[in-house]
């Protein structure tokens, strides 16, 4: 029997982190010691109240069954309420909230809803890879906005030609940046507002790193523009901010018609969140200002000792103030980000991101996620000192 593949699937780039995760796994095999900087998947245990919250809810069989496609009430009564607390915005838990199974899983099917065949959505690069592969699953056309260092890795949106803003229907934008770690000022979102009134533009934000920030930034929402709620969405997740990527817990915020469009798709795609682990998220929102500050002072001090070792040795690169990536722009020795990749992980057991992973125009940087103790980081420190003086 022959079985083909789709041409959505078949047009597909491989996915990155797969990838990443075949080497990992093949270098671990051969008994190497791995440094792994990759994937950005915190290494903090997930807080003790918030295991407890879960083993609770899961001793109640009321909560063995379906969870609503909706989402519990009370959990999305919980993400009004830290919207409101944390950003000064009113939301309606009803018609405005959206409990997804992780952020990702929305960003990935929120094209399903909007998009048609050649439709287009303006897509920044580099990029989380959700949101080109999102589009093209849809049949639609990712439009590239390049993100580039002169412009603090923000698309620059006046140079979106006319035709382009006219066909396209959906815009993502992610801040603090992953894979960048820039941040956007308020400002930025009011031009992005006005950009999407202009030209009937829905926007995707991906907000999953506004808790983790440092030297007393407070990264703003999108939602926080006016008429925001009227052009978009925010997705936003419990994942990275209290150490529970594997839970799978996020939510979509915003315009309530962007919403509503969300849950016809994922009512048609999945029966919802295990409620128990709905319990535990709202036990996390309602409880983990503590574990935020907490997981911030650590991720702040590996940043630190990091960036400061990687100056040491050479390569010049700038302490970030959001996300617990390091984005680095490669020693003028290095060929490429994916020779660059292969170097530290052949020559110095360290498994690192390369930057054109993430779209074109990440060529020419390296990802490195500070989800290692220090140790580790000092370490790795060591070995490109070692085993890299040749590219630095």
């Amino acid at each position: 029997m022959q079985i083909a593949i789709s041409k959505r699937l078949e047009s597909l780039p491989p996915y990155l982190f797969a990838e990443i995760d075949a080497a990992k796994r093949k270098a671990r095999q051969e008994g190497r010691p791995i440094i792994d900087l990759g994937v950005g998947d915190p290494d903090i245990p997930t807080p003790r109240f918030i295991i407890d919250a879960l083993y609770e809810a899961a001793q109640d069989p009321r909560n063995h069954r379906y969870g609503l496609d909706q989402g519990m009430p009370e959990l999305r009564c919980a993400i009004a309420q830290w919207y409101q607390k944390r950003f000064n915005i009113v939301l309606d838990p009803e018609k405005e909230i959206l409990p997804l199974i992780g952020s990702k899983e929305g960003i990935a099917h929120i094209p399903l809803a909007f998009l048609n065949k050649g439709d287009i959505a303006l897509v920044p690069d580099p990029c989380y890879p959700p949101y080109r592969n999102a589009t093209i699953l849809a049949d639609a056309k990712p439009q590239l906005m390049p993100l580039r260092q002169s412009n603090g890795f923000l698309p620059d949106l006046d140079a979106v030609s006319e035709a382009v803003a006219q066909k396209a229907k959906l815009m993502f934008l992610n801040y603090p940046n992953n894979p960048t770690a820039a941040v956007a000022e308020p400002a930025f979102f009011e031009k992005a507002v006005a950009f999407a009134q202009k030209n009937n533009v829905i926007i995707c934000h991906d907000a999953a790193y506004s808790e983790i920030a440092f030297d007393g930034f407070r990264p703003p929402s999108f939602l926080q523009v006016p008429a925001a709620k009227e052009v978009g969405v925010e997705f936003h997740s419990v994942s990275k901010a209290y150490n529970m990527t594997g839970w799978r817990v996020g939510w979509v915020a915003g315009c309530a018609e962007v919403v509503g469009a969300l849950a016809r798709v994922k009512t048609n795609i999945d029966s919802g969140i295990f409620q128990a682990v709905q319990l535990a998220a709202v036990a996390a929102l309602e409880r983990g200002e503590e574990t935020i500050a907490e997981n911030n002072k650590v991720y702040e001090e590996r940043g630190r000792i990091f960036v400061e070792g990687l100056n040491a040795i050479g390569w010049k690169v700038a302490r970030p103030k959001a996300t617990f990536y390091v984005w680095v722009k490669n020693p003028r020795k290095a060929k490429s980000s994916l020779e660059l990749a292969k170097l530290l992980l052949e020559r110095a057991n360290i498994i690192a991101t390369p930057g054109v992973g993430f779209g074109k125009h990440g060529e020419g940087y390296m990802r490195f996620a500070m989800t290692v103790d220090k140790d580790r980081l000092k370490e790795a420190i060591e070995r490109m000192k070692v085993y890299l003086v040749d590219v630095l």
